[in-house]
């Protein structure tokens, strides 16, 4: 899969988020930012974004995804 192709997964499933999406082909890393992770354990946050590749993970075409998911206000103090 393309980067810009599971950004758009993503995108699509959380409308408001900010996606970045890196990888070599086979491993990717997500840095997923939406305000829909407020309040959001974790794991929840993770399973929200899984619901959005989960087709193409369940086809074997997303092999492996990394996610890293902020809320608008974590990402602010990070980039700070």
């Amino acid at each position: 899969m393309e980067t810009q192709a599971i950004a758009q997964l993503i995108r699509a499933g959380l409308p408001d988020a900010a996606v970045q999406v890196h990888g070599d082909g086979s491993h990717f890393e997500a840095l997923v930012i939406s305000a829909a992770f407020v309040g959001k354990s974790p794991i929840e946050r993770q399973r929200l974004v899984m619901a959005t590749v989960r087709a193409q993970i369940d086809s074997g075409e997303l092999h492996a995804l990394s996610i890293k998911t902020l809320t608008p206000e974590q990402a602010a103090l990070q980039s700070g």
